[in-house]
């Protein structure tokens, strides 16, 4: 462990200000620190790899989503591997490769050893991540092998349950809930693995449709027998605390469990339908959730326009897009960046998505008359600098939000129109005095969501006539300034991605945003102020002040290889 610190602090990565921050509990347990300095953005995966395998002098490998065969796989038992957490890489006759995440763990070398000299094999000891760990292990199991072993299970169990007497009912019941609870934790497992956003389990004729919401389209996953449709919703309701007997009306709950040592929390909604009931889980898993602002899409002015307007001591940012465009990420990645003992954030949320610590949340409940403008009242005298108030939908919200933006506190909320430009009519439209914007209005920005192209398999392709036209016309009032800042370079290039194991092949992994931000200025405070509310002559002044549109932004991260052109058009022409 000493060695470890000393090799951090010769590469720069603990100084001593960074020291003092950690405390010594951290200090002196390596996987502690490793996970501490991956989280506080200090050191990369691959840079804490190549550290390890300078100390320990053992070589690293990369698997990426490299296809591990059977033949080795099966060298190893998938709970021996994940206890001591190494994996077989490859197997040549007697040799075994494998991958481990901690070659100096002793208890894990005994175990390697024993299985060696059981299987008559020659291993060979790699360093490889964490990450490339949990990736390789999956290949142990596959959804379809983990849930047909538990229906087959509880094909047995109701085998006998059919055989047993009426007198025997009780004990019936309890010998089935064992298959069915693997059921619904297999098909969890696989989704947070998968990455998957929401799970949706449908009945429907004569059969149980699984699927999975992976950057915003649905898969389907798995088919299940109609007959076991009844258990499974039971499951879920028992783990979310909702009515099992109440099948007529829709309910909503929300559990956590702790899936691969992270804790992931679980938004429940039961809806009837005239096959059985239809449940949806909407995956909140925290550390996915949230990033940097680098990484949710801002880059150049608009993440400079953004910033900036964090740190002012008061004012109203407001963020606007569709359902499912991101809004709740970047308000949540703010606020998280904002966060510290010296300010107070209260959040009025429907409903609270993320518990982050720190920050004082509160759901309203509309049906016991505690709305976004009655908590917002509320906030108001506990003594806040930051609120977050989940969307602005009536007049008086929007008046209380202006008012409490206007007497020092910072404000943050959600609105639905179609661009940024459309803030400042639509804030009209609900009752807000023009002459009240300007000093309070600080950041307009819109955003949608867009499918990432998977980084393992993107490569270049050359751009065609029609297409050069369009990138030429878009990127037309885009200032050679903020091309550098997006590191684009003539002669252009568009990417692709075939699809690889690592994105499932489907080309696309993970997704990224595409925003337009507009900040107010005494030119746009003139037309504001002259009642000149039309949202061309209100863009026109943002464009000529250097706004980057949300195609011009989706454009140039095509050209940066983050996300294709055809993604770009359907997110802002739709």
């Amino acid at each position: 462990m000493d060695n470890f610190l000393q090799a951090l602090q010769e590469d720069g990565i603990l100084n001593e200000a960074r020291l003092k921050e950690l405390s010594d509990e951290i200090l002196q347990n390596q996987k502690t620190l490793e996970e501490e300095l991956l989280r506080r953005n200090w050191a990369d995966e691959k840079t804490l790899v190549q550290i390890k395998s300078r100390l320990l002098n053992v070589p690293v490998i990369e698997l990426g989503a490299r296809e591990i065969p059977s033949a080795a796989l099966l060298t190893v038992p998938e709970e021996t591997a994940a206890r001591y957490r190494f994996v077989p890489i490859e197997k040549k006759g007697e040799e075994l490769a494998v991958g481990m995440v901690d070659p100096g763990d002793v208890d894990a070398g005994e175990a390697l050893k024993f299985l060696a000299v059981q299987e008559h094999l020659t291993p060979t000891v790699y360093l490889i991540s964490a990450s490339d760990f949990e990736t390789a292990i999956r290949q142990y199991r596959t959804l379809g092998k983990e849930v047909g072993s538990a229906l087959e299970e509880l094909e047995d169990e109701l085998a006998r349950e059919a055989a047993e007497t009426e007198e025997k009912a009780e004990t019936k019941e309890i010998s089935a809930e064992a298959p069915v609870t693997k059921v619904v934790a297999v098909i969890i497992r696989h989704a947070v693995e998968a990455g998957a956003s929401d799970i949706h389990l449908e009945p429907l004729e004569d059969q149980t449709r699984v699927r999975f919401r992976i950057d915003g389209i649905l898969y389907s996953s798995i088919f299940l027998p109609s007959k076991i449709h009844e258990a499974i919703v039971a499951r879920v309701k028992i783990l979310s605390n909702l009515k099992i007997d109440e099948r007529r009306i829709p309910q909503d709950g929300r559990f956590h469990t702790n899936i691969a040592g992270h804790k992931i929390d679980f938004r429940v909604s039961s809806f009837p339908t005239p096959y059985g009931e239809k449940v949806v889980l909407r995956i909140l898993d925290p550390s996915a959730g949230v990033g940097t602002f680098e990484e949710l899409g801002f880059i150049g002015r608009n993440l400079e326009v953004y910033k900036r307007a964090t740190q002012r001591p008061f004012g109203l940012i407001l963020i606007t897009g569709p359902t499912g465009s991101g809004k709740s990420t970047t308000l949540y990645t703010t606020l998280i960046a904002m966060n510290s003992d010296e300010v107070n954030i209260v959040t009025l949320e429907d409903p609270v998505e993320y518990f982050v610590q720190g920050i004082n949340q509160s759901q309203v409940r509309p049906e016991i008359n505690y709305s976004f403008a009655s908590g917002l009242r509320s906030i108001l005298r506990q003594d806040p600098d930051i609120i977050m108030v989940g969307e602005i939908r009536d007049k008086e919200t929007a008046g209380l939000a202006t008012h409490a933006a206007l007497t020092g506190h910072i404000v943050f909320s959600t609105l639905h129109t179609n661009d940024a430009i459309g803030i400042i009519p639509r804030l009209v439209n609900m009752g807000v005095e023009p002459y009240l914007i300007p000093p309070t209005l600080a950041v307009g920005a819109a955003q949608r969501l867009v499918r990432r192209l998977c980084q393992e398999c993107v490569k270049p392709v050359e751009i065609s006539a029609s297409q050069k036209k369009l990138i030429d016309e878009v990127l037309a009032g885009v200032s050679e300034k903020e091309r550098e800042a997006y590191g684009l370079k003539q002669p252009y290039k568009l990417f692709q991605s075939p699809g690889c194991p690592a994105c499932g092949n489907q080309g696309t992994k993970g997704r990224i945003a595409i925003y337009e931000v507009f900040e107010m200025t005494p030119e746009l405070e003139n037309l504001v102020l002259e009642r000149t509310l039309s949202e061309t002559k209100l863009a026109e002044e943002a464009r000529r002040q250097g706004m980057i549109t949300m195609k011009e932004d989706g454009i140039m991260k095509a050209l940066k290889g983050f996300i294709s052109l055809e993604e770009v058009l359907r997110a802002v022409e739709e």
